[in-house]
């Protein structure tokens, strides 16, 4: 795929350059709760800035129907943007109407426009061939040039992120160059022992991954809700912890199949539960109790791996050569069930290894958590791309770069 290094020596001065960008960032009460995926774009951003180009940013926010809807608005990216920058970014309150169309014919080279949220346009997101080409038709319409960034969009077949690179001269952002740098690393020309720690709710999110890094991995650890599926597959009592009990005969076979293929599946052996689900806005005390995996009451849910757990992982994690963590180990979002979390962070930050923290809550939790992000070999910005190119699918946003 050509590169924005190749755009910048061809020239963009005066140039409109459509970025997609992905600044679906998270919002409490209207506020940005984390901006990583704002920085993330920033040096895509600037580079065309400083060569002159018109630059026009567009992203996602959440998921609206298809129609406007104020609390999905890109207004609060764009300030954020604009601070980021040190210069004012003009916002379009429509994506390819009147306001987006005059946002754009009043640039000056090497200024910034935000339009607005792409799924506020029922053809971004539709299934239909037409119909996401007629939206990808009115995009075009703003741009001269095409420069993918949104790497954590790149997995859905959209029409900003693959039907408008087709109709336009395409070209990778650096942060998606950077990216899929990071992936082959983990995919092509790994160092080992290659360790896979992989949390999260839900395991049916989890198993085509599962699937791959069983021929790959050398130690794989399992953490977050996920785990009480793999406690209950060996017999444990997990009481009112989450379960998906439909996908007990996957998790069954892939426990044989590690064993088989000498890959280390490692699972809690100690837990912190609590009676029910913690308060994540007061966060409130919640008598958390830490007992042993084999051992949870019926009456008390898991909510976070536990200490002895936290030092196994951290010793499986230390002679690694090459680390790779998606998702947290618990509701690190409440003080009470941080620690396994944290646990795991420290543990890639104390690591030799090259470390790939893996997007989404685990990219959140670096920084909710107080990490210094430096001390990473790289924060994704993409949880559901990532683990779609470890599962070795085709992306279509990567697939429509390549063309």
């Amino acid at each position: 795929m050509k590169t924005i290094d190749e755009l910048l020596a061809e020239g963009v001065d005066g140039k409109r350059v459509f970025v997609r960008a992905d600044l679906n960032v998270p919002l409490a009460d209207g506020l940005i709760t984390d901006d990583g995926r704002i920085r993330a774009v920033l040096p895509t951003v600037k580079a065309l800035v400083e060569a002159g180009a018109k630059v026009i940013v567009a992203s996602h926010l959440g998921r609206p129907k298809g129609a406007p809807d104020p609390a999905f608005s890109l207004l609060q990216p764009a300030e954020r943007l604009a601070e980021l920058l040190g210069a004012p970014v003009a916002f379009a309150q429509d994506t390819i109407g009147p306001a987006a169309h005059d946002a754009v014919r009043g640039l000056e080279p090497g200024q910034v426009a935000v339009i607005e949220n792409l799924r506020f346009n029922a053809g971004e997101t539709a299934k239909d061939d037409v119909e996401r080409g007629e939206f990808a038709d009115q995009l075009a319409a703003l741009a001269d040039i095409y420069v993918g960034d949104g790497f954590g969009a790149v997995h859905r077949k959209h029409a900003s992120v693959y039907d408008l690179p087709a109709r336009l001269p395409h070209y990778a952002g650096y942060l998606i160059a950077t990216e899929v740098g990071v992936l082959k690393k983990l995919t092509e020309d790994v160092k080992r022992p290659y360790v896979v720690a992989l949390g999260g709710s839900k395991v049916s999110d989890k198993l085509a991954v599962i699937d791959q890094l069983l021929g790959k991995a050398d130690r794989i650890l399992i953490g977050g809700g996920m785990a009480f599926t793999f406690l209950k597959a060996k017999g444990y009592e997990i009481g009112a912890s989450l379960v998906q009990d439909d996908q007990l005969p996957a998790v069954t076979e892939y426990v044989e199949r590690a064993e088989k293929n000498g890959v280390e599946l490692v699972v809690p052996v100690d837990v912190v539960t609590s009676a029910g689900f913690p308060d994540l806005k007061t966060k409130a005390p919640s008598n958390p109790t830490v007992v042993a995996a084999d051992a949870i009451p019926a009456d008390q849910m898991g909510l976070d791996i536990g200490p002895e757990t936290g030092a196994l992982y951290a010793s499986k994690l230390a002679d690694a050569a090459t680390i790779f963590w998606n998702g947290p180990m618990g509701v690190f979002e409440h003080p009470d069930y941080a620690e396994g979390t944290k646990a795991v962070a420290q543990a890639l930050v104390d690591s030799q290894a090259f470390t790939v923290v893996g997007g989404g809550d685990s990219a959140a939790a670096v920084r909710i958590l107080g990490f210094d992000e430096t001390a990473f070999g790289h924060i994704s910005t993409g949880g559901g791309a990532s683990l779609e190119y470890l599962e070795g699918k085709t992306l279509p946003g990567l697939a429509a770069l390549e063309d």
